[in-house]
């Protein structure tokens, strides 16, 4: 493809260059660690991923981490997997995290919106007041370092301090959002085994209530490990028998106390979407997470105590966990619970407007509902302290790009990032010293030997290959949960490049050293930002009598769009009528959540497979895209070849 050299969509001015925290901590590493003075951000990116001890080093003193035990050294084996960070050091994550209470204790650390949209600020003081009190009650409960605590829980204040507490006390946070169904909570936490859940009565959502008393019934019978349960009264209910409730643990005046954990003591479990079976349970470290936040949110976002963080996000996305990591920057952050677009399309930037952001986060696809709806910010909203908007969740087109400089401003740092839940951070995306180009996302993030390959491992500029990740980083997962010998997360990451990390992405980096996404190389689904898991899907479809197999599809589109059909095999003499339609979306829908609700259900003759019976995702997606039947697929490994020329035919079909 071309990447031929454009003119970029915006530059930051000199002056911008100058105050950036990043142009600060290179000038101070060149000075103290041997980082280039010049050349900017790539020769620093350079120095970050071929001298990482010397890098990382920089990054823990420019941000004052403050160990409780000193470490021996910073990387005591760099081989991936098993990287170790820091041997020696103790730490501890909500320690940092609530930091700016000494001197800023009046300050808001927390803006807190609910669908009327009016901020309701949680001072630093009170934060640390809370998770005191509470790390104090989990501690009166049993509850050790090492012991899971899962939250069922919206974007809510409550969530942030339950997570803190948990940390404070070294225990391991888990959380689900309560859209989602029994089912899909259970498949994640009953594998993580918690000693606690905080929960919620329900929720508000599109302007309506949505009760969640029967699904936290079902959670408290099928966790048998649970020695309490917290209950939050969102809609006003009481708490159900045997709960405690929110307020009694969290009303003591008690000084937190942090216990200082080896560097990687888990922090927290997130999830991987599921598609070959139950999700994975991504486990990642105190220190590994606190380092790389530091680095991400300090120096790529440019966050500070002077900063505001929006972020849209709910508390079963990583892009929660990076949310609340806003406070270690001492940073505000804004905790949005509700509808993306309630009661209008353009509701995430009035909550912008109303929080004085200045750094709002959200998904390419809402920037392009908002580009299709006709919403126009500037003209609509006082968005004047916004500096930054990022999206994340699937590639920003260039038409979004275009949108957000002419609607929003022309002097508007517009941050395309992409990461994963797999490291809880991105792997490229903001820099606020280099150019931004339509389309691209600015640069590998330091510490990042970002690449693309080709299938023999060979390194491509300005052509697409796999993303990979040839040097550990800190938040790379310490293990998974239940994998006791490593070979699950072995398998998901290193069995393509061993020792190298491929992450399941089609890139491009280009000449200029920016880097292009084109969507997923795999056959996770990826709608509205969030990653699902196939599996949960077919498990619901396939216990209709009418559905003998099924097949779920994603497919990025070219104007930014997702298209996710639904394949169904029906059952001798069954028709696919629009009453079969609605009771399978019904059945999604209630046992899963509105997202996972396909945007077509087609039927098919039959779903091809393996020879060893898996079904073939990825062939089949790339057959949808319009790539050739002897490009999409080996017909050696296929058990019935005849059926992907169905497929193959949509493809063609389709406008």
């Amino acid at each position: 493809m071309s990447t031929a050299n454009p003119q970029p969509l915006w530059q930051p001015d000199p002056e911008r260059i100058d105050r950036a925290r990043i142009t600060r901590f290179q000038a101070w590493a060149a000075d103290h660690h041997g980082a280039p003075a010049d050349g900017g951000y790539f020769a620093l990116h350079q120095w970050s991923v071929t001298e990482p001890e010397s890098f990382w080093r920089a990054v823990t003193e420019w941000f004052d981490v403050r160990f409780g035990t000193p470490y021996a050294r910073v990387l005591g084996d760099r081989s991936m997997p098993g990287a170790q960070w820091f041997p020696g050091a103790t730490l501890n994550y909500a320690e940092h995290a609530l930091r700016a209470a000494a001197d800023r204790p009046d300050d808001a650390a927390l803006l807190c919106v609910d669908e009327t949209h009016e901020p309701r600020p949680v001072t630093w003081s009170e934060l640390r007041r809370q998770v005191g009190s509470l790390a104090a009650r989990l501690r009166d409960l049993g509850v050790r370092p090492g012991d899971r605590v899962s939250g069922y829980l919206p974007n809510i204040p409550e969530a942030v301090v339950a997570l803190l507490a948990t940390a404070a006390v070294g225990a391991v946070w888990t959380s689900c959002a309560p859209d989602f169904g029994a089912r899909s909570v259970l498949d994640r936490f009953q594998q993580v085994e918690p000693v606690v859940l905080f929960t919620v009565d329900g929720y508000r959502y599109g302007g309506k209530e949505h009760d969640r008393r029967d699904t936290v019934a079902e959670l408290r019978r099928e966790l048998p490990t649970l020695r309490a349960v917290v209950h939050i009264p969102l809609l006003g209910t009481d708490a159900p028998e045997g709960a405690l409730g929110w307020s009694e643990l969290t009303a003591d005046d008690t000084e937190p106390v942090f216990e200082q954990v080896p560097f990687d003591h888990p922090l927290w479990v997130l999830y991987s979407s599921g598609t070959t079976g139950l999700p994975k349970a991504i486990v990642q470290s105190q220190g590994g997470i606190l380092v790389e936040h530091l680095k991400q949110l300090g120096l790529h976002c440019d966050l500070g105590p002077e900063d505001r963080f929006f972020w849209y996000t709910s508390t079963g996305w990583m892009m929660w966990n990076f949310l609340v990591s806003g406070l270690l920057t001492g940073t505000t952050i804004v905790l949005y619970d509700g509808s993306p677009g309630f009661p209008d399309t353009g509701a995430q930037w009035r909550v912008a407007e109303r929080t004085g952001t200045t750094l709002y986060g959200t998904s390419a696809a809402y920037v392009m509902a908002c580009r299709k709806a006709g919403v126009h910010p500037a003209r609509d909203f006082d968005l004047s302290t916004v500096q930054c908007v990022a999206t994340t969740g699937s590639p920003l087109p260039p038409d979004g790009f275009r949108w957000l400089h002419d609607e929003v401003r022309e002097d508007l740092w517009i941050a395309s990032v992409s990461g994963g839940t797999d490291v809880c951070s991105c792997f490229a995306g903001a820099v606020p010293t280099l150019p931004v180009y339509t389309g691209e996302l600015q640069a590998p993030g330091l510490g990042t030997d970002l690449q693309s390959w080709d299938a023999s491992g060979k390194p491509l500029v300005d052509e697409v290959g796999e993303l990979v990740v040839t040097n550990p980083m800190p938040s790379m997962p310490i293990r998974f949960w239940n994998d006791p010998d490593g070979s699950r997360y072995r398998e998901s990451y290193f069995e393509t490049y061993p020792g190298v990390w491929r992450h399941g992405d089609w890139i491009t980096v280009t000449s200029r050293g920016s880097v292009i996404i084109h969507g997923r190389s795999d056959s996770t689904l990826n709608r509205q930002g969030v990653r699902m898991g196939s599996a949960d899907i077919y498990e619901v479809v396939e216990r209709l009598p009418e559905i003998k197999e099924s097949l779920v599809i994603g497919i990025e589109q070219p104007d930014g769009g997702y298209w996710m059909p639904l394949f169904v095999h029906l059952a001798p003499g069954t028709a696919l009528d629009d009453a079969l339609r609605d009771r399978i979306k019904k059945a999604i829908r209630e046992q899963l959540s509105p997202r996972h609700v396909p945007d077509e259900i087609i039927e098919v003759p039959g779903v091809p497979h393996t020879l060893t019976g898996k079904r073939i995702e990825v062939p089949v997606k790339r057959l949808l895209q319009g790539t050739p039947l002897e490009k999409a697929v080996n017909p050696g490994s296929i058990d019935d070849l005849t059926l992907l020329g169905f497929y193959e035919e949509l493809a063609r079909k389709r406008p």
